[in-house]
């Protein structure tokens, strides 16, 4: 696939690594940094071309005659929408997709990104993307990661195994004799950098890192046999008046007490009249006698999501200091995530793999209805959809045991209509099953996209 990639900040620069490193992607990057781009070409397998990104002369040299997609990831909004357009006028490019950070290009969206208006195909919104990630781990209090499939009827958890948990120590097998009840499946164990083979003689160990798929109302009891359930999330304090911490904040409010700081006098007046219950302080959220006056020490939660990585991490490492029971912290730079995930901070939340997710859902070939990246990119949590008829498909039709799945690949779980099936040997796909798969080796996704293509033969 011939894939154009405008803007090499942060986001675009993820993006690229990733999609360059697939052997069926030929990318290209664009951007007015030269200095920027010569370093990712050093880095990766990619061109580059230097220029204004909604420039139909520097699309030209990118390739957008033939390309399949363009993704416009610049920091300007405008920019990404021009930049769509021209793609659509002048080149009539397949797949246009945006990043749109406003929430006032959000709200009319349908009206706005349409093809006879604006015609962007998907809209990217890593801010919105965060905020709805940011509110699941504080709906599940303990969760490292939690992962929405098939509209939200099963979900990926993540969770570290803490002594509390009854299954630590015991060998996976058992689980089915504490939950009889319930079904579910471990999907991964992560022992430090080194991957366990989730089988029945598994043996459970303290921080090792756990991914279990289940039904989202048997989600809990799951958790409970790996750590020690914790109470819910009451408080919450938001550290930074952006995007994220306004629209958080505003999710936030009608189930939580939460208060919001924010360094800018005139944003906490502007956010204070946006918000109906949210408490908005004006001050520094590494300001010890600030938090300290605030109570910090009875905090829930504390959720640092300022656009500086310094600030966050020295918020939120001071918070955990003063007593709160929980600290997140929005952290752009992957080595810095690594680093502090392993320290004070409890959960380092990065907004570029989040968004790589939403970003490969509409790259992988085959029906793929979403994508999930985990472990900074190193494994994939995908959901696709089962098409076809056994005669022209290699997923219809046949058990799991009998699907030719990649090496480090397994299926999950299956959704059919509301139903919700953990997926074992004999478990048998049928047409338009949703399949929630795991791989933990992203080298093998052509091999997994070929599987749940239609033999073209197929009518």
């Amino acid at each position: 696939m011939k894939i154009i990639i405008l803007g090499a900040g942060q986001v675009g620069s993820t993006v690229a690594y990733h999609l360059a490193r697939e052997e069926a992607n030929e990318v290209t990057i664009v951007d007015i940094d030269a200095v920027h781009l010569r370093e990712l070409q050093d880095r990766l397998d990619l061109r580059t071309v230097q220029g204004w990104a909604s420039y139909p002369t520097v699309l030209a040299n990118a390739g957008a005659a033939d390309a399949d997609m363009i993704i416009a990831l610049t920091d300007s909004d405008e920019t990404n929408m021009v930049a769509c357009q021209v793609a659509y006028t002048l080149f009539h490019t397949p797949t246009k997709i945006a990043r749109v950070r406003s929430t006032d290009y959000m709200e009319k969206q349908e009206k706005l990104f349409a093809q006879e208006a604006m015609p962007v195909d998907y809209i990217i919104s890593p801010e919105k993307l965060v905020t709805r990630h940011i509110k699941r781990l504080i709906q599940y209090p303990g969760a490292l990661q939690v992962l929405e499939f098939a509209d939200g009827k099963v979900r990926l958890v993540a969770v570290r195994a803490h002594k509390e948990g009854l299954l630590v120590g015991h060998q996976l097998s058992e689980l089915k004799e504490h939950i009889p009840n319930v079904d579910t499946r471990v999907v991964a164990i992560y022992r430090g950098n080194r991957s366990i083979t989730p089988d029945g003689k598994a043996v459970i160990q303290e921080n090792d890192e756990i991914f279990f798929i289940a039904a989202r109302k048997d989600i809990r009891v799951v958790m409970s046999e790996l750590r020690k359930l914790e109470h819910p999330v009451r408080s919450v304090v938001i550290a930074g008046g952006g995007n994220i911490g306004l629209n958080l904040a505003r999710e936030l409010e009608r189930t939580n007490k939460v208060k919001l700081i924010e360094r800018d006098r005139d944003r906490a007046r502007e956010i204070s009249e946006a918000l109906d219950r949210t408490i908005v302080l004006h001050g520094d959220a590494a300001d010890e006698e600030l938090l300290t006056e605030e109570n910090i020490d009875s905090c829930d939660a504390f959720c640092a999501v300022t656009n500086a990585d310094e600030a966050n991490i020295l918020s939120a490492m001071l918070a955990k200091r003063l007593g709160a029971r929980k600290v997140l912290s929005l952290i752009n730079r992957p080595s810095y995530a690594g680093l502090m995930e392993a320290g004070t901070i409890d959960i380092a939340i990065s907004p570029q793999q989040i968004t790589l997710g939403s970003l490969l859902a509409h790259v992988r070939r085959g029906d793929v209805a979403k994508v999930h990246s985990l472990r900074r990119g190193g494994a994939e949590a995908i959901e696709a959809v089962a098409h076809g008829k056994k005669q022209s498909s290699k997923v219809v039709g046949r058990t799991v045991d009998e699907i030719p799945l990649p090496a480090g690949t397994s299926i999950s779980a299956l959704v059919r209509g509301d139903e919700v099936i953990i997926a074992h040997h004999d478990t048998v796909v049928e047409e338009d099953d949703h399949v929630i798969l795991f791989m933990s080796d992203r080298k093998k996704i052509t091999e997994l996209e070929k599987l749940f293509q239609v033999d073209v033969t197929f009518f």
